[in-house]
């Protein structure tokens, strides 16, 4: 009888015995996956933008002026940082076009390097980049959170980096409460532009940014043999190895159509307009 119970004493060891590695494997795994597992943030939806406003581009109306500096509007309401040049629009002025999205802002390594309206960009200005506005126009923008608006002067192309829609100068992106978050919702009003928005201007492909000059080379090298009357440019920006491509005539559609049949495996494609 006793040598009945320890021989059924050792089978049942030997089963436990079994049983332990599946569990402890069981364990680990369930542990991983919990130490894996990301959290997923909330972000809310935008507001709506008002009906009054113009969602739409528009050509602009006769007496747009080129988008200067001018002296300061005192009745328009729109706050500006202090020391810095004053933007001004005539009184009453209505939006040509409204866009909502987030903002951003940048400085360095850009400060001091030329820009793409050929200024020298000075992040102490009031001043943004967009990819698609006419260069120079004047646009007021309001963060839809604080309320916190002031004019801005579109200067330079971007931002690049996703669905953001526009990038702030350091000085513009204090005035309007995005320099502390980094991000933010903002109404941008297009309010004088140097040329029609929906119609002419000279358009190209922008795609990047790549890690390394070769993998610029291999995209460049992809599209010349898929659009050998394309021009191709590649160069080297703040962060990192960029593709540009130029169409026949700089056309708008053909640009359009090219940013959507491309695609890479680092970086973004995006519809630049280049005047």
């Amino acid at each position: 009888m006793m040598q009945s119970d320890s021989l059924s004493n050792i089978q049942r060891g030997k089963k436990a015995t079994a049983w332990l590695p599946a569990s402890i494997l069981i364990l680990l795994l369930l542990i991983a996956g919990c130490a894996h597992k990301q959290p997923v943030a909330q972000v809310p939806a935008p507001p709506e933008i008002d009906k009054g406003a113009s969602s739409t581009p528009t050509s602009v109306s006769k007496g747009t002026r080129n988008g200067a500096p001018a002296a300061q509007n005192s009745s328009s309401g729109t706050q500006t940082a202090p020391n810095f040049p004053s933007i001004s629009v005539p009184d009453g002025a209505q939006p040509l076009y409204t866009q909502l999205g987030i903002a951003s802002w940048y400085g360095p390594p850009y400060h001091n390097r030329r820009g793409a309206n050929g200024e020298i960009y000075d992040m102490h200005q009031m001043t943004a980049a967009h990819r698609t506005l006419p260069l120079n126009s004047i646009v007021r923008v309001t963060n839809v959170k604080t309320g916190k608006s002031a004019l801005v002067r579109i200067t330079d192309r971007g931002p690049f980096i996703g669905e953001r829609m526009l990038d702030l100068s350091l000085a513009a992106a204090k005035a309007v409460d995005v320099w502390g978050p980094g991000l933010a919702w903002v109404r941008m009003d297009v309010l004088e532009t140097p040329a029609p928005l929906d119609t002419g201007g000279r358009w190209c492909v922008q795609i990047g940014a790549f890690d390394t000059a070769h993998a610029a080379t291999q995209m460049k090298q992809e599209i010349l043999e898929r659009y050998p009357a394309a021009k191709v440019l590649e160069f080297a920006g703040p962060t990192g190895e960029w593709v540009r491509i130029r169409v026949q005539n700089d056309d708008r559609e053909q640009a359009e159509t090219m940013s959507k049949d491309i695609s890479t495996p680092e970086g973004g494609v995006f519809l630049v307009r280049l005047d």
